[in-house]
Formats: structure tokens, sequence, C-alpha cells
């Protein structure tokens, strides 16, 4: 190793720099384009229905005009908004659009620029379909966020880079602040913080009341919240010239696990007399994951969480009174699920909610004062979308049906009859109408890419809207051999796939990529359309295999929360016996092992590298947490509770302590603005690496976030890690 060292650098005097670039540049990056976001995603309808239920909405082919469509004929009945018409305001392009609950405006965006996750800031313009004027939702403030517009369709509240809630009264052309505290890492009003954004799944918590009168909204004091900054350099990908000499920074609010959150308050305002009123929600409450109303002025819907997020209970309140009284509660063992509050859905005479207490996660519709009606989904597996009723009284849902590994839309009739309504086997899923009378369904399989069509409420189809033919031939001769298979692990049958070679032949014996994410309630073993990284390695030489473990989701309950207060454990227990079946086939080479995942899969890769009789010959760890005290505090606490409450189930899940053990070469990779993820958690794993004489591989992308996108960066993390498997596995 030594000579050949000294052979490089001597070689490096005479290489002139450009050819050393194209010697060092991977063959494999350009290659993996087509298996890599965003080129291998399948093209998607972006389709709106409008308030009458039996026409849709969206973008014509030369993104300039919204064509209103009839649902059931595919043809158009009008033109909603043209570029080209407008009056008083001339846009050149718009990225997306809403259309206001009487269809008479429609609100477009141009020039979004993304916060966290979800959350965007844009230009929003109001369009008044019947004068053809366009003009600038505010005047005052040159962008917004999370506009809403109220039920009569004549106001619009959106909240301010100052983090204040303003109400433009369209009629008058008028813009009122309906608060004036807001401060940046201060005060948000109406806008959910990083926390609730990510972990709650929202970015707005504001709500108008159905009589027009009343504005109700979650207000944050996160003054408190400890400030994380994460540095920002010019790096080349949306370069930062400002920070060619000195780096930039970036700062917000971020409690980690047993840190302060975010205090939370509920609010009430008066349109006419613009006074705000204080509502006082009674109980030992934490978080107000969601807010939204029933059918009544009265009937403020509002759903409060504890911190150790296994007690869910749902209030209805008077806003003008202030008057609150409890209609819902579920208590949990471990944690109550995120579909509790995240798939409420209220009606005219009842409201429809997920609990996970009867052994697997079923809906139920309850009357509003709080009497539970009947169950909805069936009592043998978990209900994993609620999509609404009809005025016949149907109710509409999907389940992980027949088998976890599928997704069926079913309907449940007035004679309490359960019916699919969709095909049962591979991934089915839907968009309602108005009223349920028409749906926007997708269908795939592992060999059929996203098929979109509009089907009656009934399942008849009466138009195919996309059938993505183009797209599955381009990518038809790119797919592996997928096929599933189950084996036991702990007493439980677990569900795996594995994508082979096209070329396989079962008289070789082939080096094995254990992919995973592992993480509570998620599902990577689907039967779903995926291209992705998996289907380039198999063309490589690989047999890629993923299984899900105990903790995943679709297996209900207590599989699914065998996993509370000691994260790490049955998952390596689960992954680790994955890869000792693998290596029990007789085309896998048992020594030539690996395991990879992204965030918590980077995690368990972590831990799986680190385990007792570890199978593995290298791991790869993308964006991973390393110590659970370092990560957010709701998504940590719902599955291990604080620090202070866990300290065990803290030290015997950290990667970080079990460092020590790592039996196998690693290469861990990550954004250095990951908000989510944070850096941290890599550097202390490598410091602590360092610090007993061990040594692992880093690579680094400046100012990619969680995600590391853009300029071709995704590639380059599948490429680095072909580069480096290839190196320890062949």
């Amino acid at each position: 190793m030594k000579r050949l060292r000294y052979i490089v650098v001597a070689m490096a005097a005479v290489i002139t720099p450009m050819a050393y670039g194209a010697s060092q540049r991977s063959p494999h990056v350009g290659a993996l384009a087509p298996y890599s976001f965003p080129d291998n995603r399948a093209p998607r309808p972006e389709v709106a229905f409008m308030p009458d239920g039996t026409s849709y909405a969206e973008r014509s082919a030369d993104g300039r005009k919204i064509l209103i469509k009839d649902i059931a004929t595919g043809k158009e009945s009008d033109v909603l908004f043209d570029l080209d018409r407008t009056r008083e305001t001339t846009l050149t392009d718009f990225d997306g659009f809403v259309v206001s609950p009487d269809a008479s405006k429609v609100l477009v965006w141009r020039g979004s620029e993304s916060i966290y996750r979800r959350s965007f800031m844009a230009q929003y313009y109001v369009y008044e379909v019947r004068s053809r004027l366009l003009k600038p939702l505010s005047t005052t403030h040159s962008r917004q966020r999370d506009p809403q517009f109220s039920p009569d369709s004549r106001m619009v509240a959106f909240v301010a880079p100052d983090n204040n809630i303003y109400i433009a009264k369209l009629d008058y052309e008028t813009e009122v602040a309906a608060t004036t505290d807001g401060a940046v890492n201060s005060v948000i009003n109406g806008a959910a913080d990083w926390t609730y954004e990510e972990e709650f799944a929202t970015t707005s918590l504001m709500a108008f009341a159905p009589d027009n009168l009343t504005f109700c909204y979650v207000r944050f004091e996160e003054s408190d919240v400890p400030t994380y900054t994460l540095p920002l350099y010019e790096g080349t990908c949306d370069r930062k010239t400002e920070y060619a000499l000195y780096p930039g920074s970036m700062s917000y609010k971020y409690p980690v696990a047993g840190q302060t959150n975010s205090t939370v308050s509920l609010h009430s305002y008066d349109i006419e007399t613009r006074k705000t009123k204080t509502v006082e929600i009674p109980g030992n409450w934490c978080y107000i994951p969601r807010i939204a109303y029933g059918p009544k002025p009265s009937q403020l819907m509002v759903a409060t969480l504890n911190r150790d997020q296994n007690r869910f209970e749902l209030f209805s309140v008077n806003p003008k009174s202030t008057v609150s009284r409890s209609v819902y509660t579920e208590e949990s063992s471990a944690w109550v699920e995120p579909e509790a509050y995240e798939a409420l859905h209220f009606g005219e005479n009842s409201f429809v909610i997920a609990g996970s207490g009867e052994g697997f996660t079923r809906f139920y519709e309850y009357s509003y004062s709080g009497a539970k009606m009947k169950a909805i989904t069936p009592a043998d597996c978990d209900a994993t979308a609620y999509y609404g009723s009809d005025a016949l009284g149907n109710h509409y849902f999907q389940t992980a049906s027949p088998t976890p590994m599928d997704r069926t839309v079913q309907r449940l009739d007035r004679k309490g009859i359960t019916s699919a309504v969709s095909k049962t086997k591979g991934t089915s899923g839907a968009v309602f109408a108005p009223g349920c009378n028409f749906m926007m369904l997708s269908f795939s399989d592992v060999e059929t890419p996203p098929v979109y069509t509009f089907n009656r409420a009934d399942g008849k189809q009466v138009a195919t809207l996309l059938d993505n033919a183009d797209y599955a031939a381009r990518t038809r001769s790119l797919l592996g051999k997928k096929e599933f298979f189950t084996f036991n692990s702990g007493g439980y049958e677990l569900n795996g796939y594995m994508v082979k070679p096209r070329d396989f032949s079962a008289s070789r014996r082939y080096p094995v990529i254990m992919s995973q994410y592992s993480g509570p309630g998620s599902q990577s073993v689907l039967n779903a359309w995926a291209l992705d990284w998996e289907a380039y390695f198999a063309s490589q030489g690989y047999i890629v295999i993923c299984v899900d473990g105990r903790g995943t989701g679709g297996r209900g309950t207590a599989f699914r929360t065998a996993v509370y207060k000691d994260l790490g454990n049955l998952e390596t227990i689960d992954q680790v016996a994955a890869a000792r079946y693998a290596a029990s086939l007789p085309y896998v080479d048992g020594d030539r092992i690996g395991i990879y995942g992204w965030s918590f899969g980077g995690y368990e890769a972590l831990m799986c590298a680190s385990a007792d009789g570890c199978p593995y010959a290298a791991a790869v760890a993308v964006a991973p947490v390393t110590d659970w005290r370092y990560y957010d505090s709701v998504y940590t606490e719902r599955y291990m509770l604080t620090p202070q409450q866990n300290e065990r189930g803290y030290d015997s899940s950290s990667a970080i302590l079990r460092s020590l053990h790592l039996s196998c070469p690693l290469l861990i990779m990550y954004g250095t603005a990951d908000d989510n993820v944070h850096p941290a958690n890599s550097l202390q794993y490598v410091s602590t690496l360092q610090s007993i004489g061990m040594l692992c591989d880093m690579f680094v992308f400046p100012n990619m976030n969680h995600s590391i996108n853009g300029c071709n960066a995704r590639s380059v993390v599948y490429a680095k890690m072909l580069q480096f498997f290839d190196s320890k596995l062949k």
C-alpha cells in the first residue's frame, strides 16, 4: 500500500488538473440519473376538483392557462385563468393555483422559496374570474405564505414574513393586521414552527368560521426554544457568492428531545370588531396539532396532545364564548398514532377519527356530542386513509389489505357492507371530488408505473387521465427482477423483497446490499411502483434486499409499537436476521453483504454495523441520527419519551455509544445545511471513532439539506455509495 501511495503522488506531479479531474469522475453519476430523483419520478397529473364535484381544473400543456374540464367526458368546458388575458397585472408565469370555495376567484403564485420541508413563501395574486382582474394579494408584503380563503371567498388570510396574520378583504381592497406581535425566532402567528411542520405534517393552524365572522389561529411563543445555527458556504449548486470568503449561517428554533418546546395558545379574532380573545383549553396538554371548524360557527374543533403523546383529546370550542367541551379521548400504552389528528374529517352531522386501541388502526364515526356511532373500517387490517362520505351515507377509505403490502380503496355502504372499489392487489389510492360522487384513482404495482383514472364512486372507470405509457416504455429496460419473500425473525413472519440482476443466474453467488428505513410506522416493502438506485445496483451485479422489521407499519398496533422506548433494538435483531437469511440462499455470498440506509435508515445501518455478531462486510449511512438526544422533541419523545424519563433507553439506542463495536468498513454522507438531522450527528459519531483510534470514510455535500437534491447531487450520493460497496464487496 505504501508503494502504491508513492506512485500516485509521483504521478500527480505530472498530471494536469483537468486530466486528474477527468480521471476521478465517476462513470456512474450520469448513468444513475434516470434512477435518481427527479428523473426517476413518474409524471402525475396536476388536478384540482371544482366545488361543483363534476368538473376539475388543470394547467394547459403550455403551462399558461388553467382549464376546466368535465370529469365524466374529459371535455374542456371553460378557461378559468389565462396569463395572456389578465387585466391590470401581467405575469409571465405561475407556479401553482388554488380555486376559491365558490370558484369566483383563483389564487396564483410565483417565485416560490422554500422555508422548510413543506412550507414556502411566494408572491400571491388574486384573480377574479368574471372580470379577469389580477391583483397582488398584498401591496404591503411582497411575499406571503399559507393563504386561506374565507368560506364566502371574499377574504384571504395569510402570514407575512414578520410572522403576523393579515386578512385581505377583497371586496374593499383593504388589508387588516389580525396580529401585531409576530417576530422571527420569537413569535409565530398562524403558521407552524419547524417541529410542527416536520412532525405534525402541517404548515398552517388557522381557520375561518363557517359564517365568515370569526377567525381562529394558534400562536407559537418560541423565544425560549434553543436556537440552532447551521453554516452556509458559497458552494456551486445555487451558488451563494455573498459567502465566498466568509461563511454565513441559518438560525432557527429547534427543540431537541427533552428541551423547551414552543408554548402554543389558541385565539379567536372577530372580523367586525377586530378584537382578539384567548381561548383556554382545559387539561394537561402540550400540543395543538390541528384546528378546524365543524358545520357551525360555535364548533371549532381543537385537537390536543400531551407531551408524552400517549393522550389525545378533541374539544369542541365556541370561539365567541370561549367555552370548550371534550368530545373524544384516546389514551395509549405507547403512543397515539398521528392518524388520530392528521386524518380528522368533519362532516355535516358527524366527524370521523382514527383510533388504534383495538389491535389495528380503524376509522370511527362520532356525533358532535361525542357519541360513538359506528366503526367504519374493518377490524382485521390497518386503515391508512379516510376520504369522505357521499349524500347516501356511503363512506370511502383505504386499507392495508388484502396483505400489508397492498393498498385497497373500499366503501362501507348504508347497509354496513364493505366492498372494494379499486383493484385489490397492488397499491391504489384516491382523491375524491366534493360530494364523493367521483374520484381520481391511482394504481401501481411492482411492474406497473402509476396509472390515473377518473372513476365513479362505485369504482366504475369513466376516463383515463394519465396512463404513463411513455414513461413505462422508457423505464422498462431499467428495472431489475423484483420479487417478494417472507422469513421468520423472533417468531414473526417478516415481509421482504429482493431485486435481482436482469441476467440473474442461480448458479452464481452474488454480493448483497441490504436496503432499509425501519422507522416506526414506515413501510418500504410494498406492492407499488418504485424506480431507484436499487435497479441500477442490480445491473452492476448486486442483489438488493429490503425487509420491514418490527416497528414498521401496516401490520397492526402490537407489531408497530413493539419498539416503544427502545428504538434500534428489535429493528437491529430483524435486520441481522434478514442478512443471515440472505446468506443462507445458495446464490448469495454470505461474506459479501452490505447494509445501507438514509435518515432513520442511516441510524439503523450504524446500529447493525455495531451489532453483536455483525454479518455485514460494509455499511453506508446517509444523514443518520447517531443519538436520539440530538433529534427533535416531537418525533423522538413520541417513541422514546424524554431523556429524563428514559435515560437507559436513550443509552441503549445510541449509535455513538455502540461505535466502539463498529465491525465493518463504514461510509457516512450528509449535507452541511441539513435542518432535520443535523450534521452534528455525523460529526460527533466520527469524533468518537477518532478518539478511540477507529476509521471511517466520509463524503459531505455543502449547503445541501436532508434530501441532498439539486445539481445531480442525488446521483452523486448513489455513485459514491456504489464506489464504496464495490471496493468492499467485490
